[in-house]
């Protein structure tokens, strides 16, 4: 019988990778909470039309990669591809929307099904970060900031270049879309399936093709600048100003795009050449009609979300590791007597806040190699001559020091 293997495109968190992850976690919520975001959770499941409704019909996401499934009381459901549209919805049904402006941060686990590459799995980890009820041009600057904090904190800026963009506002939208049809008639005939179907319902999307035949035609494409208003240009100017003035460096980038109608004005991409063709590390933009979307009422939206492996992934290229665990302290009994003794040393130990290791079994020869292995700093040995006289001797492990110790005294000992 062959050994079981976990589902492709999913994988474990051995106990190095989880450190990773929860430094990734705990760094992006600490400095979310600086900013005034409170942490939320919403479920892994919920009705397929959250996301129908949001994603769009035609988007790969719907059409290709969502997990979605009949549960057994015969409603439909989709395991998260993603985070906001989870957060919009809580909104709606937790009558939120009078409590504006509402700012959150989340994460965990994503579900796309895709084919599994370096980067990119069908179970992924995200930190998300939505801001929602700030139409202000300051609400885009505050959440790119945020985003920017993060990664200088997990020590991967320095290796990243932030690209901007404005989708301006719905007439500018509309004038560029309407440009964009007439430029993509041209080449109907040459567009992908996919982008032929798009072009009746949703052009934006073809801009996001990875078609290298659409990727050539787009590359002529009229640009969106082109057709901003003046309301649009002066919204992306104060967004500019203010990254300018918080010495956050980015490039417009013309090309970056959201496809859905209810996407506006900014968007942005953290991006990387450290990890090959996965380049964006930290991506978002503003939606101020997605809350509309969903049946509820007018509430503008800008957010973000980074993928917690590929950060994890990109520390690690750069040397950038997340912290290690405090170094514990091994307690080595000697003889039957110390066994009970030991038992309750580590106990009192590591309710003063010590990690303690004590062996199960094994000599002390044993119980010394398993200290070393697991990078125990200290040992502290416990025999029947320690334990007549109420103490115990402390070796250091990296010098080999040792000194015998009052066992009254051992806790400030240690602590030093």
């Amino acid at each position: 019988m062959s050994a079981l293997q976990p589902v492709r495109g999913t994988r474990d968190l051995l106990p190095d990778d989880s450190r990773r992850h929860r430094h990734v976690v705990e760094t992006a919520r600490a400095i979310a909470e600086r900013y005034g975001y409170l942490e939320i959770a919403v479920p892994i499941l919920e009705p397929t039309e959250v996301f129908k409704r949001t994603l769009g019909d035609t988007s790969d996401v719907v059409t290709k990669e969502m997990y979605t499934f009949t549960d057994r009381g015969g409603e439909m459901v989709t395991m998260r591809p993603e985070a906001t549209a989870g957060i919009a919805r809580a909104l709606i049904t937790g009558g939120l929307t009078q409590d504006l402006p509402f700012k959150v941060f989340t994460h965990g686990p994503m579900f796309r099904y895709e084919r599994p590459q370096k980067g990119r799995l069908r179970q992924f980890h995200q930190i998300d970060v939505e801001l929602l009820g700030v139409p202000e041009p300051l609400g885009d600057i505050e959440v790119i900031a945020l985003g920017a904090r993060v990664l200088d904190a997990l020590g991967v800026r320095r290796a990243t270049v932030l690209e901007l963009n404005t989708l301006g506002d719905t007439d500018s939208r509309n004038a560029y879309r309407g440009a964009l049809v007439g430029y993509l008639e041209g080449f109907r005939d040459k567009l992908s399936e996919d982008s032929r179907a798009r072009l009746e319902r949703n052009p934006l999307r073809i801009l996001d093709s990875k078609n290298e035949g659409d990727r050539a035609i787009v590359a002529n494409a009229p640009i969106f600048t082109d057709y901003l208003n003046d309301a649009s240009k002066s919204f992306f100017a104060t967004v500019r100003g203010g990254l300018d003035a918080l010495g956050i460096a980015y490039q417009v980038n013309p090309r970056l795009v959201r496809g859905l109608d209810y996407y506006c004005h900014t968007a942005f991409e953290f991006t990387t050449t450290e990890l090959g063709s996965q380049g964006a590390v930290l991506a978002g933009g503003r939606y101020d009609g997605l809350i509309e979307t969903m049946g509820g009422p007018s509430v503008p939206g800008i957010g973000w979300a980074a993928g917690i492996e590929r950060l994890a992934m990109l520390m690690t290229a750069l040397g950038s590791d997340a912290p290690t665990p405090a170094r514990p302290i091994a307690i080595v009994p000697i003889g039957a007597a110390a066994e009970a003794k030991a038992l309750a040393l580590a106990d009192e130990l590591r309710a003063g806040g010590f990690a303690v290791e004590l062996g199960y079994r094994g000599n002390v020869g044993k119980r010394m190699k398993r200290a070393n292995k697991l990078n125990a700093g200290v040992a502290v040995l416990l025999g029947d001559d320690e334990l007549a006289r109420g103490a115990a001797t402390v070796r250091n492990l990296d010098s080999g020091e040792q000194t015998e110790v009052p066992l009254t005294a051992l806790r400030d000992h240690l602590g030093r």
